[in-house]
C-alpha cells in the first residue's frame, strides 16, 4: 500500500479524535489530554477554528445526534492519577462565531462515554476508569458505568442542574476500553476492563433496563468485534491487558473464543476495527517501544493474518478512520510526539 503522511497540527499531548457534522459539512475534532486546545478541522486536514483553549483532559468527544455542531466532551481527565475533577461538558457554536461550553455533569474519573440510540431514544452511556482514589496508582475502587436518557435539549442542564445519571454497573476494574457497534440492528456498546469484555445494550423502551452480557473474561484495555476472515462470524480483537503489550484476535468456535493471532505491541492504545483499504482490518497504535501504527488483516490466499506497518516512532493515543475520494484516511493523535497526523493510504 502507498502511504502519504501529513502533519496537520502540533498539539501538546494530543489525545481525542472525533467526527463532527457542522454547517452542512463533515469535519473532525482533535483535543488534548493535557492543558491545550481543541481544534476543528475540515476533511482535508485544514484547521478551521479553536473550539476551546483549555482546560484539556479530553478523553472522548461525541456529537449530539441530529445537531449542527453541538457535541459533548470530557474535561479535566489529565491521567488516571489526576481525574478527580473530571466532568462532562457540552459545546455549541453560537451566532457570533464563538463556542459556548458548559458543564452538564461532574463525574470523577470519567474516561469514555457515548450516545447510543434505540427506537428513536438517545441514551448517554458513561464509563469511569475507577470510582475512588486516595493516592497514585490506587485501583481499589472499581470503575462504574452510568446511563441517562438524553433530553431533546440541554437548555435546562447545567452544573447546578446536572444531567441525571444512574449507575447500571458498578464493578469493572480498570474500566478503560469502549467502542459502539450494531448487533441485530440494535446499536450497543462494547466495554473492555480488567474483568473482561462486556456488551451493553440499551433498553427497548425508555422505561426498560440495559442488558449486560460478558463476552470474554480475559483482561482487556480495548476491544472491537469485526468479521476479519469473512466467514460471517465476528472475531474479537483486543489489547491485553490494561494499557497492554499484546494484540490478540479470538475466533468464536462453537460458542468458545479461541486465539488465532497474537502480536507484541508495547503500551498499545489506539484501536480501529472495520473496512480499511477494502478489507476488514484491525489498526493499532502503540505508545511504547517502537511506537508503531500498524494494520492487521486476513489474507484469504494464504489463509492467515498479515501485518503491515503504517508508521513508527509516532505513539498514537487514538485514531479516526474515514474514506475520501476513494482513499482511506487515518487521523492519528500522535500523543508521544505532540503531532496530529493525516495518513492517506491507497493501493
Amino acid at each position: 500500500m502507498r502511504i502519504e503522511k501529513k502533519v496537520i497540527a502540533k498539539l501538546e499531548k494530543c489525545y481525542s479524535v472525533a467526527p463532527l457534522y457542522y454547517q452542512g459539512r463533515e469535519h473532525f475534532l482533535v483535543a488534548a489530554e493535557k492543558k491545550d486546545r481543541c481544534i476543528l478541522f475540515d476533511m482535508d486536514g485544514n484547521p478551521e477554528e479553536t473550539v476551546w483553549e483549555g482546560p484539556g483532559g479530553v478523553m472522548t468527544m461525541v456529537q449530539i445526534p441530529g445537531s449542527d455542531g453541538q457535541f459533548l466532551a470530557i474535561h479535566q481527565f489529565f491521567s488516571p492519577n489526576e481525574a478527580k475533577e473530571a466532568k462532562l461538558v457540552a459545546a455549541e457554536p453560537s451566532a457570533d462565531g464563538k463556542w459556548n461550553v458548559k458543564t452538564i455533569a461532574r463525574l470523577p474519573f470519567v474516561h469514555r462515554f457515548d450516545i447510543v440510540t434505540r427506537n428513536h431514544v438517545n441514551y448517554l452511556i458513561a464509563c469511569t476508569l475507577k470510582s475512588g482514589h486516595e493516592y497514585e496508582e490506587d485501583w481499589r475502587s472499581p470503575g462504574r458505568v452510568y446511563a441517562a436518557r438524553l433530553p431533546e435539549t440541554l437548555d435546562g442542564i447545567s452544573e447546578e442542574n446536572p444531567l441525571g445519571l444512574r449507575v447500571i454497573c458498578d464493578s469493572l476494574n480498570k474500566n478503560h476500553g469502549y467502542c459502539h457497534m450494531t448487533e441485530h440492528g440494535v446499536m450497543c456498546s462494547l466495554i473492555a476492563s480488567e474483568d473482561g469484555v462486556f456488551r451493553f445494550t440499551p433498553p427497548e423502551n425508555a422505561d426498560g433496563e440495559w442488558q449486560i452480557e460478558m463476552l470474554f473474561d480475559l483482561p482487556a484495555s480495548d476491544a472491537v468485534l469485526t468479521d476479519f476472515d469473512g466467514d460471517g462470524e465476528k472475531e474479537l480483537a483486543l489489547i491485553h491487558p490494561f494499557h497492554g503489550d499484546e494484540i490478540r484476535i479470538y475466533k468464536n468456535t462453537d460458542g468458545t473464543y479461541q486465539e488465532v493471532y497474537r502480536k507484541s505491541a508495547e503500551f498499545a492504545h489506539a484501536i480501529f476495527g472495520g473496512i480499511f483499504c477494502g478489507r476488514p482490518s484491525l489498526v493499532i497504535g502503540s505508545r511504547g517501544g517502537k511506537r508503531e501504527l500498524f494494520c492487521v488483516s486476513w489474507n484469504q490466499e494464504r489463509n492467515s493474518y498479515e501485518t503491515s506497518v503504517i508508521d513508527e516512532g509516532c505513539g498514537a493515543a487514538n485514531i479516526y478512520h474515514f474514506v475520501k475520494d476513494g482513499k482511506d484516511i487515518l487521523i492519528a493523535a500522535n500523543r508521544e510526539i505532540n503531532e496530529v497526523a493525516m495518513y492517506t493510504i491507497s493501493g
